[in-house]
């Protein structure tokens, strides 16, 4: 079986070139159907199979199935960006020295490339040798959740779960992950005139000042979780005391039990002026990915795989949140951040290295074919 790419790669980059030129929004459903179309082509000139997963108001979700055997190899994916239609004006899709940059090469379009790039090598190899799925969802970006049942019902059936998000700067894979959640903070107060009768109001933005402070404080760095009150909302004029007033946090977790911790207290703030009330809505979005026995386990019969095709595995982690939460609750075996690897995701200087487009479509086929 042969593992070296060097020759796929111009392939490879004209195929990346292609699907980040066709912008593709969370949003904007029709984009993103649209380049589903083109991964369903690709996926049937494999000789795959091909399964729609319709959505009213996101895009289709798509399913490709190849092969035959005891084992089933899930690859996980998605085709939303953040970036808005347009952005290629201003950030358009090109190469200098040895990186590639323009808006989803890194988050995570490359990805898709990698994994239709082995599948493609291990079927003209007839090293196909057991069941891949390969799932490209539409809303990862905007949390999942359209997705969520489709990404665990699959799951659920996989021996292991390779996810094609990118890895860190120096290529190490994500073997833990925080959990993401939000919550939403409204505070109500009574209004009156902040001249003629300034007693008489309850100040809402006075109430959420004393609030913010103490969920900051809920924030434990030695456990990894942290809260982070990121957008307030109060008042009309200045010359009326204000009746409401909301805060959104953003809220991480390594350790599940913190994410309950949280919940907890959040739902046990009480009001210091009297007169005001508190309502909090939201919760755990993403569970974490922690760095168990089991992802212990998976990383190192991976790097034992990895070292077959001259290439050693370096364990990472990540604040932010991947589709693989979704699965390590499972007690599947997974890999995250097994896509091409730069820097900038979700920015105007988003790059990937272009080795990492060989490099890691060589190591998906040796982790598909040897598991």
């Amino acid at each position: 079986m042969n593992f070296d790419f060097a020759n796929e790669v111009a392939a490879m980059k004209t195929m990346l070139k292609t699907v980040v030129e066709m912008e593709t929004p969370t949003e904007n459903k029709l984009a993103i159907d649209e380049l589903g179309k083109y991964f369903s082509g690709e996926i049937k000139n494999l000789g795959g199979s091909v399964e729609i997963v319709e959505n009213k108001n996101t895009g289709n979700i798509l399913i490709g199935r190849f092969g035959e055997g005891a084992q089933t190899i899930l690859l996980m994916h998605h085709m939303d960006t953040v970036f808005p239609i347009g952005t290629l004006q201003n950030m358009p899709f090109y190469e200098k020295g040895d990186k590639i940059f323009g808006p989803g090469v890194l988050d995570m379009k490359g990805g898709i490339i990698i994994s239709l790039a082995a599948i493609k090598r291990l079927i003209s190899e007839n090293g196909l040798n057991k069941k891949v799925v390969l799932l490209i969802t539409t809303d990862e970006e905007a949390g999942s959740e359209t997705s969520r049942e489709v990404i665990e019902e699959e799951a659920k059936k996989a021996d292991l779960a390779l996810i094609l998000e990118s890895g860190l700067v120096d290529g190490s894979l994500k073997t833990w992950r925080k959990g993401v959640g939000d919550f939403y903070i409204t505070v109500k107060g009574r209004a009156s005139h902040a001249g003629g009768a300034h007693s008489e109001g309850i100040n809402a933005i006075e109430e959420l000042a004393h609030q913010v402070v103490r969920i900051q404080k809920m924030t434990d760095y030695d456990k990894g979780t942290t809260l982070n009150v990121g957008v307030i909302r109060g008042g009309t004029v200045t010359n009326v005391v204000p009746d409401s007033a909301s805060a959104d946090i953003d809220f991480r977790v390594l350790i599940p039990e913190e994410a309950d911790r949280i919940k907890s207290e959040l739902a046990q703030l009480t009001p210091i002026l009297s007169g005001t009330t508190i309502e909090v809505t939201g919760g755990l979005n993403r569970p974490p990915m922690p760095s168990d026995d089991t992802m212990k386990k998976t990383f190192a019969k991976a790097d034992r795989i990895a070292q077959t095709i001259g290439q050693t595995l370096i364990a990472g982690g990540s604040g932010g949140g991947s589709d693989g939460n979704f699965v390590s609750p499972l007690g599947i075996p997974l890999l995250d951040g097994i896509g091409t690897y730069g820097e900038g995701l979700h920015s105007e200087r988003e790059y990937i290295f272009t080795k990492s487009l060989p490099e890691r479509a060589a190591l998906v086929a040796a982790l598909i074919y040897h598991w």
